[in-house]
Formats: structure tokens, C-alpha cells, sequence
């Protein structure tokens, strides 16, 4: 990570003070400075510009001073996610099927096997357990990409499953660029089936907002959406309106980062009345949709459209209900990292520290191995009045 990942000096001098057990006075008095010198230092107010300073009290914390510096830190994982990226990046660069070259000698699964593994790996995603999915993925590719060489019809949704719970897992991991090469897959393979098309376009519109395709995340999401909406939505089926309200709050997710709030707002109008049919509980097409889906959405919009303190007020009503717990614990924790930024927003690190620690207890992944969530928890540890337990993490974890 750069500089600006990193917790300022000051901070790092009082997270390893805190270390040694070491009181502000008794650092002091190990330096031969006072009290309100210690306390300055690591508030930021004042500078420590000198080497031998540094040195000083680096030697005092019994740590190098590349240590105090944050030369030394990289965000734990950062190699391993790196390592996993590469491997699916192989998994789907290749080709054997189409050059009718056998992958190996394990035979093509039946389509009950096969649905197993995909489910699995679904599972195993929502939860949050994301270098297991990372080693679930390659083979499940295979295996998919066989299925359906072997029966074409038969094994489309399945491939296309496969390559969603893939591109689900790159877009978690930072690699927008081979997840548009998962979604480009599955799109191909969907084709001629509108159910499979929709579903495979519900993984596309984060692709392109993280790629800062918004506009493009908007139109698509939208075209993809109305294909899928029954004539009449009270006559539409719960797998049709999950799918068709999912793209529609994609669109309003698109659509806010792009500040536009009146088509954000509609859209999730639109999207909740199509929840309010389905109810929470469910989870078709492994979207998750239901009123309380579309209520998280909503709260996330607001405040990227800038009303984060109406969007607060609304999220500390909304994890009191039956629908948040039956939410996966990756769609909860993805949410409380967005909630952070919102409490960032309006200069609460402490309800965002608060924030970020539910989201690290329901899945440790999406702080401790998610870009996204590394980046908010080294922005949250930056504040001056950030809560301790957010600063060893950040401490910890190579980020502070």
C-alpha cells in the first residue's frame, strides 16, 4: 500500500506504546521529553521530522524505525490474494475444451454432482470465506466448462452459475478485469435463456461501477431488468421480480456514484414494490432480494447522494429487523463497510469503528481480505478518535 493507506506517526507511536503497556509519562520519561510532548506527538499536532527523534523512540518501543515509519507494512494476504487471483485468471484463460484437449482424466460430472459443487461454492462465498472459494473455483470451472461440452442444453446454467459465483469473487478481490472476463462468459453461455441472461447481468453491474463504468452500469442494468419484468408484477413469478428488482438496484447503485438522484430514487421505488411481493427469507438466484435488500440499497444511495445523516438514521432502524439476519453474512458485512464510509462522512469514526468491528465479527473476510474493506478500515484508523479496537486491527492487519 502507499503512504496514504497508512496511519499517520503519531498514531503508530501510540498503537505501539499501547503494545509495550507503556503510559504516555513513562514513554516521556524514557525519551527525556514531558508528558504534553508524548500526547502532542501522537495526536499529530506536533511533527516528528527529526531521524534521531524518530530513532529515539523507536528504540524506546524496543521497534525499527522502518517499523515506526510503516516501511515495512503490507496488508496481511495481499500475496495470497494475489496468488488466488492468478490461479482463477488461469482457470478461466483456459481453453482445452474448445481445442478438444481433455482436462485431465476425472469424467464429467452428473448434473447432480455438478449442481452440489456449484451450490457449494455459492455457499461458501455468502459466507464469506473467500480464499476456500478461491480454491474451489478452478476445478468447479472445469468441470462446468465439461458439463456442458458434454450436453450443451443441459449444462448451461450451471456454466453460467459458475462463472457468476467466479465473477462475485473477483469483483470481492479487486480484480474487475478478469470479473468482466467471468461475466463476458457467462453472458456468452446465458444467451437464448432470459432467466440466465438476467441472472448473469446481476454480477455485471458491479463489475462496471468498480471499473467507474457508471453510466454504462445504469443502461445496462436497466435494459437487462426490463427484459426480465413481467407484463404485470403482481402476476410475475419471485424468481422473475427477484431478478428484475436486483438489476434495478444495481441501476440505482450506478446511478447515485453517477449523482443522479432522481433516477436512483425511482429505481428503488420501483424496486421495492417488487419486494414487498417477494418477502425476505429467500434468496433466489442467489440475490438475496426482498424488502430488506432493497431497504440496505436504498440507505446506500442516500448516502452517496450525499444524505448521510437521513441514511444513518434509517440504517440504525433497519439491522433491528427479522430480514437483516437472514441476509448472508457477506451481503451484511458489505453493507457495514458502506455504512462505515457513510458515519466517515459525517465525522463519526467512532460509530464507524463501531460499524466496521459488527462487519468483522459476521465475516473477518470482507475486512481483513477485501480491498474495499482494508481501505475503509485504514481511513477509520486514521481519525484522531478512532476506537482502539479499529486501530490494532488496522495495526495488525499492516494497514496502521
Amino acid at each position: 500500500m502507499n503512504s496514504t493507506d497508512l496511519l499517520p506517526v503519531g498514531r503508530r507511536v501510540a498503537y505501539w506504546r499501547g503494545r509495550r503497556k507503556l503510559s504516555q509519562q513513562m514513554l516521556a520519561d524514557r525519551l527525556g521529553k514531558s508528558k504534553s510532548w508524548v500526547d502532542k506527538v501522537e495526536r499529530g499536532v506536533r511533527s516528528l521530522d527529526k531521524v534521531s527523534t524518530l530513532q529515539d523512540i523507536a528504540a524506546a518501543l524496543r521497534i525499527d524505525t522502518a517499523v515506526l515509519l510503516g516501511r515495512h507494512a503490507q496488508p496481511l494476504g495481499v500475496t495470497e490474494r494475489v496468488e488466488g487471483v492468478e490461479r482463477v485468471r488461469v482457470a478461466l484463460s483456459s481453453y482445452e475444451i474448445a481445442l478438444g484437449r481433455p482436462a485431465g482424466c476425472r469424467p464429467v460430472l452428473s448434473d447432480e454432482a455438478l449442481s452440489r459443487e456449484v451450490a457449494h461454492a455459492w455457499s461458501t462465498f455468502q459466507y464469506a470465506r473467500y480464499p476456500q472459494v478461491v480454491d474451489l473455483v478452478p476445478q468447479l470451472l472445469t468441470d462446468a466448462q465439461r458439463a456442458h461440452a458434454h450436453d450443451p442444453e443441459a449444462g448451461r446454467t450451471l456454466l453460467v452459475e459458475a462463472y457468476r459465483v467466479t465473477a462475485s469473487l473477483l469483483t470481492k478481490l479487486g480484480a474487475t478485469d478478469v470479473a468482466w472476463l467471468a461475466v463476458d462468459r457467462a453472458m456468452i453461455a446465458a444467451t437464448g435463456d432470459r432467466l440466465s441472461v438476467a441472472a448473469a447481468a446481476v454480477q455485471l453491474g458491479p463489475v462496471l461501477r468498480e471499473s467507474a463504468r457508471t453510466r454504462l452500469a445504469t443502461s445496462a442494468m436497466l435494459a437487462a431488468a426490463y427484459r426480465i419484468a413481467p407484463p404485470v408484477t403482481e402476476n410475475g413469478s419471485p424468481h422473475e421480480l427477484s431478478l428484475c428488482g436486483t438489476l434495478l438496484v444495481q441501476a440505482a447503485l450506478a446511478a447515485s456514484r453517477d449523482g443522479d438522484d432522481r433516477t436512483a430514487v425511482g429505481l428503488i421505488d420501483e424496486a421495492a414494490e417488487m419486494a414487498a411481493r417477494v418477502g425476505d427469507g429467500h434468496d433466489h438466484y442467489r440475490t438475496g432480494f426482498g424488502p430488506t435488500a432493497v431497504e440496505l440499497a436504498r440507505i446506500i444511495t442516500m448516502a452517496e447522494l450525499g444524505d448521510a445523516r437521513q441514511a444513518i438514521a434509517r440504517h440504525e432502524k433497519v439491522t433491528t429487523d427479522d430480514g437483516w439476519r437472514w441476509l448472508p453474512a457477506e451481503h451484511r458485512a458489505a453493507y457495514l463497510i458502506d455504512v462505515a464510509r457513510a458515519y466517515l462522512h459525517v465525522r463519526d469514526p467512532v460509530n464507524a469503528g463501531r460499524a466496521l468491528t459488527a462487519a468483522d465479527r459476521i465475516a473477518p473476510a470482507e475486512i481483513r481480505q477485501r480491498p474495499a474493506g482494508l481501505e475503509v478500515l485504514a481511513r477509520v484508523a486514521r481519525e484522531p478518535f478512532a476506537p482502539t479496537a479499529i486501530t490494532d486491527l488496522a495495526a495488525g492487519l499492516g494497514t496502521g
